[in-house]
């Protein structure tokens, strides 16, 4: 019988699948491209139309796309190392720019130049019927690819594969604008034709900008959306133990996100206990969000945000102590020190047992023997029973 794979095995099997996936499905896609931008680049030559030239040489911006993907993929998703602990996704979300720009270039060449034909009206060559057999199987076929990717990016979870379908729609929608704009040609508006070439330079240039945009947010770190946030506060609210939230930080590697929160437990409970009170809370965000990568809480037992944070220079265990030992002399071997530090002070707790000693401090005694410390906050003193 086989053992199930460990969580570590687990993400590199899923690593694996999803380069696998994500380099068939580009391939394809490339393939097609190449075979449809010659169909148009030629057609478009041969029977005098501008627009589905145009469409032709987006179905070739396609390939390039397509090689940046598969480029990209392999490295993206590489597992974690010790240069990378969060992975390498964000080369992916660099590739997701880069396909962008590349969009935006080619498109704006493309408007500058076909806005220039309409103004001085070189539109004169009435497309032949082939362009519309051409932008027919144009849109078929790119309509069908982006199906096939857009399913493959959702369930691999990619931010390019999902980008690339898009970049696939859009030239399907070029090539339905190439059908409308030779229709009317052929009945007499010559200009049509120049005008769709602008119009599918137009598209190239608003999703290539969508594509770079995207990508700048989450290069600098840009965190989730406000209701999303509100959302996972409310999770952490509403978990047993947490008395409050008062910071939680987000950011996007990829599709996947990061999450920093700081929850607010009471002050008196023990270092596991809230941890594990830590714990429900991720379990609770993780339910609502799948795409969460890693939650990193930080337990306070006071709200900072309410006043001055507890300053770093309050004595430590060792140096209060010393102080008790010089002032009190030597406890018991048995005694447990607690400290709470809140509120800029340090609240003492003692326990005594008083089997191993008949000498029990009281918490007054204490209290009058670091009179003068400026950091004592309370003090108090239990003694275990018999």
């Amino acid at each position: 019988m086989n053992e199930p794979a460990s969580p570590a095995q687990q993400h590199r099997q899923n690593l694996a699948g999803e380069k696998k996936a994500a380099s068939r499905v580009t391939i394809i896609g490339m393939i097609l491209d190449v075979v449809l931008g010659l169909i148009k680049v030629i057609a478009g030559t041969l029977f005098h139309s501008q627009a589905l030239l145009v469409d032709g040489i987006h179905s070739f911006t396609d390939v390039a796309s397509d090689l940046v993907v598969l480029g990209v993929m392999r490295v993206s998703r590489k597992e974690p190392d010790q240069d990378h602990p969060y992975g390498h996704q964000r080369i992916e979300t660099f590739g997701t720019l880069v396909l962008g720009s590349i969009l935006i270039a080619v498109g704006a060449a493309l408007a500058w130049e076909n806005t220039l034909r309409l103004i001085e009206g070189k539109a004169d060559i009435v497309p032949g019927w082939p362009v519309l057999l051409a932008a027919a199987i144009s849109v078929a076929s790119k309509e069908w690819i982006y199906h096939y990717t857009r399913r493959v990016g959702l369930a691999i979870r990619s931010d390019l594969i999902l980008a690339n379908a898009w970049h696939s729609r859009s030239d399907a929608l070029s090539s339905v604008v190439v059908l409308l704009s030779t229709t009317g040609a052929m009945a007499g508006f010559l200009w049509l034709d120049v005008l769709a070439a602008v119009v599918i330079a137009g598209i190239i240039i608003h999703i290539g900008w969508k594509f770079s945009w995207d990508s700048v947010k989450e290069l600098v770190d840009t965190g989730l959306s406000p209701s999303d946030t509100e959302m996972l506060k409310d999770i952490a609210r509403q978990t047993d133990g947490v008395r409050n939230v008062h910071e939680l930080r987000s950011r996007r590697m990829g599709h996947d996100i990061l999450l920093d929160i700081h929850l607010v437990v009471r002050p008196d409970i023990s270092v596991s206990e809230g941890h594990q009170i830590g714990m429900h809370v991720v379990s609770g965000m993780r339910h609502a969000l799948d795409n969460i990568l890693d939650i990193n809480f930080h337990i306070d037992a006071e709200n900072d945000e309410d006043h001055s944070p507890t300053s770093e220079r309050l004595p430590h265990r060792e140096e209060i102590l010393s102080v008790l030992v010089d002032r009190i002399g030597e406890l018991p071997s048995n005694t447990r020190l607690r400290l709470h530090y809140l509120k800029n002070k340090v609240h003492l707790e003692l326990f005594f047992d008083p089997s191993a000693s008949s000498d029990v401090l009281s918490a007054e005694r204490i209290r009058g023997e670091l009179a003068d410390c400026s950091w004592l906050g309370s003090v108090r003193v239990w003694v275990n029973g018999p």
